[in-house]
Formats: C-alpha cells, sequence, structure tokens
C-alpha cells in the first residue's frame, strides 16, 4: 500500500486529528490490504506464504470487529457499512 493511499484511509475513518490507531482505521486499514492479497491470490493460487499472510489479517480484522461490537454497537455498525462488510 502506497503511502497516499494509506494517509487517505486514516484521513477519512479518523475520529481526530492525529488519530492513527483507533479500532475503525486499523480495521479500514486491513480492510484494504485484504482486498490486495486477495486480488494477488486470484493470480497466483499456488502461493501459500502469501496465503497464511492473508488468513493471518482476516483474523486480526476479525477480533478487532469483535472488540468493537462488544465495547460499542453503534460503532461497529456504522464501520461495517462503510466498508461494506457482513453482506
Amino acid at each position: 500500500m502506497e503511502k497516499e493511499q494509506k494517509a487517505d484511509i486514516v484521513s477519512t475513518y479518523q475520529s481526530k486529528d492525529g488519530d492513527t490507531g483507533s479500532t475503525e482505521v486499523q480495521v479500514a486499514l486491513l480492510t484494504e490490504r485484504i482486498k490486495q492479497l486477495t486480488n494477488h491470490m486470484a493470480a497466483n493460487r499456488h502461493d501459500f506464504h502469501s496465503q497464511r499472510g492473508l488468513l493471518r489479517l482476516v483474523g486480526r480484522r476479525r477480533r478487532l470487529l469483535n472488540y468493537l461490537s462488544r465495547e460499542d454497537v453503534g460503532r461497529y455498525n456504522k464501520l461495517i457499512k462503510r466498508l461494506g462488510l457482513r453482506k
């Protein structure tokens, strides 16, 4: 992911200036990386090292979303709607 793209995602999902570590920002960044790796895996089906990395990212995102749903259901619902998850 390029620097400009990452900065754009952070600015879109941050709750205040300088917010780079909130759950929403982390999930949005992970979602973008997962999309990129999914495209890579479609072209390179036998790249098992990237497949393992993809599964780790999906698990990390799932844990963050579980945390957010426990802490604040409204923020959770808003985030999954904005990211287009859980169709």
